[in-house]
């Protein structure tokens, strides 16, 4: 019996330890990467026993006002340098940030869509939904329309933008719109039209001169910055690398 209840207390005393010296980094990333990053998540904590990452998905904007306005994270990775620089602008970031993946538009539509051409964006009466402007691929979107209307001229952005039925929160909301019926077109990253059903997507010319790169870094405040640390050099191992790849993202 005392032996039984040594082994119990043994038992429960090492769980203690064990719960004890568990680690927990928080990652703010941007939505696009919720796929790439929950596996990545799993990857990281199989490798490291005791450690765990909390991840927190929305679209940068949001984010970046989130640890503005005092929000604690260990990394943020943002789908573009802006919303990353108002962090370094406010000394909030100290390490980085260090680019790791490239991206690149396309325009999603439904699979019965009679739209084959970037061109049709802006016939009238077309349901248009974007990422607000505020968030990386509306502004990545807009960026688009700009250079649309130089190849083609006679207002063609004004006319798409009469459109626009809804300025989505994140471009994972915008794909989604397109996905539940709710929308003709959404012009959104490539990484977002994987996997979704009952939709097909429209190369838009122009789209490579679009310059989509996502930032990674460690914040200043960091409550696990060896850790936070390690995540970020993980993301950007060879092994980290081919995750991404394998979920659509290019190169930086």
């Amino acid at each position: 019996m005392r032996r039984q209840l040594f082994i119990a207390l043994l038992s429960l005393t090492l769980s203690c330890i064990g719960w004890a010296s568990a680690q927990t980094v928080t990652v703010f990333a941007a939505s696009s990467l919720g796929d790439a990053f929950s596996e990545l998540a799993d990857r990281f904590e199989a490798q490291s026993p005791g450690r765990n990452l909390v991840l927190n998905f929305a679209g940068s904007s949001t984010l970046a006002t989130q640890l503005l306005q005092g929000a604690r994270a260990d990394v943020f990775a943002s789908a573009d340098e802006v919303q990353m620089q108002r962090l370094v602008a406010e000394n909030l970031v100290a390490n980085g940030p260090h680019p790791f993946a490239g991206n690149r538009l396309t325009i999603l539509v439904p699979e019965d869509s009679e739209l084959t051409d970037a061109s049709e964006l802006a016939a009238p009466g077309l349901l248009l939904v974007l990422a607000g402007p505020e968030v990386p691929a509306g502004r990545y979107a807009r960026q688009l329309l700009e250079l649309l209307d130089r190849r083609w001229g006679g207002g063609f952005a004004t006319a798409v933008l009469a459109n626009l039925v809804s300025n989505e929160p994140n471009v994972r909301q915008a794909a989604a719109k397109v996905a539940l019926g709710e929308a003709d077109a959404a012009i959104v990253y490539r990484t977002d039209a994987r996997g979704l059903e009952r939709v097909r997507t429209v190369t838009p010319p122009d789209a490579e001169a679009i310059a989509i790169r996502y930032p990674i870094a460690r914040l200043s405040e960091a409550p696990e910055p060896e850790l936070a640390a390690a995540f970020i050099a993980f993301v950007q191992s060879p092994e980290g690398l081919a995750v991404l790849a394998r979920h659509g993202f290019a190169a930086p």
